[in-house]
């Protein structure tokens, strides 16, 4: 056939491991994990970000936190509105229920 029965290794383009495939059975024979990368190259870097996680964490709580303050008039509009709509287009007919269809 021209296939070679030799196992072959393919390198993953998203994690950047190996692995070893054999061609006749097309499974995985054998893995090999990409290196981790270190996560920050110092740790001035870390603590720089570190700091950002902090202050985005207190903006989200001050979003929060304004979000309630102002939950209470946002949902009087809400019903003052839907009340409005409601006496603007009032019913003509009765809605159907279910025991008016037998």
């Amino acid at each position: 056939m021209g296939l070679s029965d030799e196992a072959f290794e393919v390198s993953c383009p998203d994690c950047g491991g190996i692995l070893k495939i054999d061609p006749v059975s097309r499974a995985i024979i054998a893995h090999t994990s990409a290196p981790k990368k270190k996560m920050f190259e110092d740790f001035s870097e870390a603590a720089r970000a570190l700091r950002e996680s902090d202050q985005r964490r207190e903006s989200l709580f001050r979003q929060s936190v304004d979000a309630e303050k102002n939950k209470e008039d946002v949902l009087a509009k809400k019903f003052a509105e839907a009340v409005k709509k409601a006496k603007e287009s009032p019913l003509t007919e009765r809605p159907l229920r279910d025991f008016d269809l037998d």
